[in-house]
């Protein structure tokens, strides 16, 4: 497989308002989007030839195509898995843009997780993969049917595995509540978090309290990836992609792979991060910023092992004071507030956060920050990017 080091680029991000009640479609926020995505890279309509979303996107493509007015896609294509979709969205308009299949690709992700109408887990069985794969039945029929209640077994194996005491979350939580602070764009926008509050805050599924879990909001958001040549010539800039893979590891499941022999561990992040470290020629070590899929705080420490910046075990020890993460630290983290409190935009908004650190835009801009890791979701097949500045 050729080396894509740095020979595509990030060059548009584009969102709508973070809320919880949109007051519109998901395909109107999805265009809205795509056009600020256009408009922030100094393009026209007219130069999209490529698109991608999620399956699980109300807003299809042809949809969207017709409402913007968008010529011709010669390549178009979606990720499932939900959030470990996202980072792969990126993977797939590298690859064509540099396979030449299109020039500018954009990828986008509309959600209206918290006006949307009330169902069942919160997922609509008629349009998910949950009614066909056979795994389900040994667990939605006894009540296992959120995605809190599935990582929720990950995490009390790992908390016992590893003695972590009750409220060792806490710090994971804080620092992303106070990088929103920093965030107009956020949902927890100048609303701190105190240890009190997060203690106090009712369980969801134990261990993970409220302010452990990610908050479901109404919002959208696209980016634009070209190939570096081009993106020289345009208007912002470019977040090079310097590693980018996708992971699904044998005896998975789609988040309940209870079955594995270890699981207090991702193996689809470990193979993917061999992959992107060794494609962007670093280390774990030398990345200044990082945005961890955070749809539940367990899943960060966890990825922090996985990734190989600490040892199995020792993720939450990393994390303890929250000294480490914040942006004076080793390894500053989710700078915009990440899926807990600016926003669960399925990962998306991890993204664009990160090329807003390579492009020196961020409300919690990290200092001479060149190289920015982001993550997608954990608990399913996923994927990881690193993003770089030159």
């Amino acid at each position: 497989m050729e080396n894509l080091c740095d020979k595509t680029a990030i060059v548009g991000i584009g969102r709508t308002e973070i809320s919880r009640n949109c007051g519109r479609t998901e395909l109107k926020m999805a265009t809205e989007a795509i056009l600020d995505a256009v408009e922030d890279a100094g393009l026209n309509i007219e130069d999209i030839d490529g698109m991608i979303n999620y399956t699980m996107d109300t807003a299809e493509q042809i949809e969207i195509v017709r409402s913007l007015g968008i010529p011709n896609l010669s390549f178009f294509s979606k990720t499932p898995y939900g959030g470990g979709g996202s980072c792969g969205t990126i993977a797939h308009a590298a690859a064509a843009v540099h396979a030449g299949l299109a020039n500018y690709v954009v990828c986008v992700r509309s959600i209206r997780d918290a006006s949307a109408p009330v169902k069942i887990g919160d997922f609509d069985t008629s349009k998910s993969s949950y009614n066909s794969d056979v795994y389900w039945g040994m667990y939605l029929p006894y009540g296992l049917i959120t995605p809190v209640s599935w990582i929720g077994m990950f995490t009390q194996r790992y908390m016992h595995e590893y003695g972590i005491q009750d409220g060792a979350f806490f710090p994971i939580a804080q620092v992303a509540r106070e990088n929103a602070n920093r965030n107009p764009h956020a949902l927890f926008y100048n609303r701190p978090l105190t240890y009190e509050e997060y203690m106090d805050s009712p369980m969801n599924v134990t261990p993970l309290r409220r302010h452990d879990c990610c908050v479901n909001v109404d919002g959208a958001v696209a980016i634009i990836v070209t190939t570096a040549d081009r993106a020289q010539h345009l208007k912002q800039r470019p977040a090079y992609i310097s590693g980018v893979s996708q992971g699904m590891s044998t005896n998975g499941e789609q988040m309940t792979s209870f079955y594995r022999p270890d699981i207090t561990g991702y193996p689809e992040i470990e193979e993917y991060g061999k992959k992107i470290f060794k494609m962007a020629g670093v280390t774990p070590q030398d990345i200044d910023v990082a945005q961890f899929y955070d749809a539940f705080s367990s899943e960060i420490p966890m990825q922090l092992e996985a990734l190989g910046f600490v040892s199995k075990g020792e993720g939450v020890a990393y994390c303890e004071g929250g000294h480490r993460i914040r942006p004076d630290g080793e390894l500053p983290i989710n700078t915009s507030g990440g899926l807990m409190s600016e926003g669960y935009v399925h990962g998306m908004n991890l993204i664009a956060e990160g090329v807003r650190q390579i492009r020196g835009t961020s409300t919690t801009q990290i200092k001479d920050a060149e190289l920015s890791l982001v993550t997608g979701g954990p608990g399913v097949p996923t994927g990881g990017l690193i993003l770089k500045r030159r």
